[in-house]
């Protein structure tokens, strides 16, 4: 392996744990708090879980440890996109599993979820794993999205715990990744299996979020990276004075990693996807607000900005998210065949006329070509409209440059236009961890493994009090349950865990609706640079600009 400079020293950082678990593993006990109850969908959801809903949250402290003393043998997996901090996690679980009995056991399976039904793995060493830390991505052993969901996979995943005596499984991921945990957990519960489940909460995208998961790990770090990345085309636009940038950031449906991106840089236009779904914004309302900004600046400051673009925005405008609607029924099954073998542009036009509604169809005609023709790109494994392939960011630009010049024939605008494009992606998701992210997902690591110790099953591991130096951070655990509602897919009622949304009423949303209209106008941009490792605490140990918000 090659290793940077950079890396080498990574090596060295130590990362922190919460007070109560730097006690050694036999000073750590358990402190039960309330039962809990699903966050809706309580009886159908108990209907579910029989077995593992309604336990009590509980943390660890200071204490005699009571939990049996037997040989643990563990299997970890990742599901599920990257996120920077994973390979702290499993250094964390091995580190704590290690501590508690050096004949302790850790299995890495490959591939993600598909590794436990392939039975393909690695034994961790002291060796392998020390490459790791505090490193990014998840090319320890590889991730993947295949979802245990089936009775059929719930058996050979058993059979493959049976066959090497594994005594629990770590599953680290987001929202579905967990959910899937959740079932796992229960079927291994109803079937007396002796396998417990822990879940980590893993996603960039921030919608891994409630009362009691602060932050999902991956976000601190993402987030500052997309901030660097933004920064450094502020400075490029202050500088150049001639063009606009517009940003889409990585995030799903959620517009959490936008607005932490704009809260770190304060650029001239952010779009919450969550704001213009409660005010029902048309596209021509979106574009209107962008224009004028664009106007307002070439009339003082000049014709430069930045705009930045979640990357799931379409689905929160009311006509477009109609729009997709029809376009996923009118390509539902053999039809879509029949679109694709038609052998113009013109006979697929004529094709999407006939099938859309009026009201769908205006909206279509508005839109530039090449965005037209994204719609009808290849579809996701449900045959809907793969939402994160638009464009979106050039969507709004060229819609923004018929609207300005439309206005300079009118007299109303006189300044330049020139648009350029960006999509902040990849760059984020496998940086190396910041910080926090490197403290964070070492605890949920080491303390999914007390979680084991303890017996606890179906349970997510949680560390809180995020805001605060590690040292005050409280560790324990939550029933997986308690995250989850009934939702509607593929026609089918599915427990699932509920994504959280940016809250319009949360302090992070107010600051910067405090604050975008002088953004919009004046130049007021921040240039956070690379994430800093070593220097002042005020610099390299800080939480996001939204964690800091909520937590005021």
């Amino acid at each position: 392996m090659n290793v940077s400079s950079l890396q080498m020293a990574r090596y060295q950082y130590q990362p922190k744990l919460p007070g109560m678990l730097r006690n050694g593993i036999s000073e750590i006990c358990v402190k039960n708090g309330d039962p809990t109850q699903s966050v809706d969908d309580q009886e159908k959801i108990k209907s579910l879980f029989p077995n593992t809903y309604g336990k009590n949250e509980i943390t660890f402290q200071k204490g005699i440890n009571t939990s049996e003393a037997k040989k643990q043998v563990v299997g970890v997996i990742l599901s599920g996109g990257q996120a920077p901090g994973g390979h702290n996690v499993i250094c964390g679980l091995y580190d704590a599993l290690k501590a508690t009995d050096k004949d302790n056991v850790l299995y890495g399976f490959k591939g993600g979820p598909s590794g436990l039904l392939e039975d393909s793995y690695i034994i961790f060493d002291d060796e392998y794993i020390n490459q790791y830390r505090n490193t990014g991505g998840f090319d320890i052993i590889g991730s993947g999205r295949t979802k245990l969901e089936t009775e059929e996979q719930f058996a050979v995943v058993a059979e493959v715990c049976k066959k090497h005596g594994i005594t629990a499984i770590v599953i680290i991921g987001g929202d579905d990744s967990n959910t899937n945990a959740a079932v796992l957990a229960e079927y291994f519960a109803a079937h007396n299996s002796g396998v417990q489940v822990i879940g980590c909460p893993k996603t960039i995208d921030g919608d891994l979020k409630n009362e009691d998961i602060e932050c999902s790990f991956g976000f601190d770090t993402a987030t500052k990276t997309y901030s660097e990345i933004v920064g450094n085309i502020e400075r490029d636009a202050n500088s150049a004075k001639k063009y606009w940038h517009f940003v889409k950031v990585m995030g799903r449906s959620a517009s959490h990693v936008a607005l932490e991106t704009a809260l770190q840089t304060q650029p001239n236009i952010c779009l919450i996807g969550e704001e213009v779904a409660a005010k029902k914004m048309s596209l021509a309302q979106i574009t209107d607000y962008i224009a004028d900004s664009v106007a307002a600046r070439a009339a003082s400051a000049g014709n430069f900005g930045v705009a930045i673009i979640p990357e799931g925005i379409v689905e929160f405008v009311p006509e477009f998210s109609v729009l997709i609607a029809e376009i996923n029924e009118l390509l539902a099954g053999e039809k879509a065949d029949a679109f694709n073998e038609l052998p113009s542009w013109n006979d697929k036009y004529a094709f999407i006329k006939a099938g859309l509604t009026a009201e769908s169809m205006a909206v279509f005609e508005i839109l530039p070509q090449a965005i037209q023709q994204q719609l009808f790109l290849d579809r996701d494994p449900h045959g809907n409209v793969q939402v994160s392939l638009i464009e979106s960011e050039k969507l709004f630009s060229e819609m923004v440059k018929e609207n300005l010049t439309a206005r300079k024939a009118a007299g109303t605008y006189k300044g330049k236009f020139s648009p350029i494009h960006h999509f902040l992606g990849y760059e984020g998701r496998c940086a190396f961890p910041s910080n926090f992210d490197a403290d964070y997902c070492y605890s949920l690591g080491y303390n999914a493994f007390m979680l084991i110790q303890y017996g606890f099953n179906g349970y997510l591991s949680k560390v809180s009090n995020l805001s605060k130096p590690a040292e005050e951070w409280v560790a324990g655990g939550m029933p997986i349950t308690k995250m989850m509602n009934i939702e509607r897919r593929h026609g089918h009622d599915k427990p699932v865990i509920r994504k959280a949304l940016v809250e319009l009423d949360g302090k992070p949303f107010k600051f910067f609706e405090e604050n975008r209209e002088k953004w919009a106008v004046e130049t007021c941009y921040v240039y956070p640079c690379a994430i800093q490792y070593f220097g002042p605490s005020e610099v390299c140990d800080t939480t996001t600009k939204t964690l800091a918000l909520e937590k005021a």
